[in-house]
């Protein structure tokens, strides 16, 4: 509950982020076709013209709640304590983006659902090519950081190519078969992975 003396506008983004908390819940619930309007206010106790007053749109509501994923691996990695260390650097970023917990997961199945649906949405479409070009940008950075930090014959391009195969298909078997890429695996074959670019 927020507190008296709240700015508006932080009393609307606060909202406005529990309504997409909400269409996360049904999603995973009830798949990505039962987020309509009604349900989602249902979920978020809301009456359909206060969310609306948030949400004018489906779309809106949806691409807000796609971006939430994104917002919320920025904000952990911000948080991330600085290291010299490329290996342990590399570790604590791209786990932050693997479903290794309840929220992760949550995150995880949240963006497929919205990555199925981009293929007929353009918003969502483009809200998916922007995350994809966030975590290649990520895995160039890192890779070049193992190149600076002491292998320098690593070919740049093809190894965070590489990193990028690797984090997405870790992403992909960590959802849809959870038993057999339980957190513990994807976490050494990441470090393996990580151990060879050193090497």
């Amino acid at each position: 509950m927020l507190e008296k003396g709240v700015p508006r506008s932080v009393e609307e983004s606060v909202r406005r982020r529990d309504v997409a908390e909400a269409v996360w819940r049904v999603v995973r619930r009830d798949g990505l076709e039962g987020a309509s309007v009604r349900a989602v206010a249902g979920e978020a106790g809301l009456s359909m013209g206060s969310l609306r007053h948030y949400f004018p749109s489906q779309s809106e509501l949806h691409a807000f709640a796609m971006r939430l994923v994104t917002d919320r691996i920025r904000a952990r990695v911000e948080a991330l304590p600085a290291t010299p260390d490329p290996r342990r650097w590399a570790i604590g970023v791209l786990e932050q983006m693997l479903p290794l917990d309840a929220d992760r997961m949550a995150e995880s199945e949240v963006w497929f659902a919205f990555s199925a649906r981009a293929l007929v949405d353009p918003e969502l479409g483009a809200l998916r090519d922007e995350g994809w070009d966030l975590l290649r940008e990520v895995c160039d950075n890192l890779v070049r950081r193992f190149a600076d930090a002491g292998a320098p014959d690593l070919d740049l391009d093809v190894e965070a190519a590489r990193l990028h195969a690797l984090v997405d298909g870790l992403l992909v078997h960590g959802v849809l078969r959870p038993a057999r890429a339980d957190p513990s695996t994807l976490r050494q074959v990441l470090a393996g992975h990580l151990d060879a670019l050193v090497r």
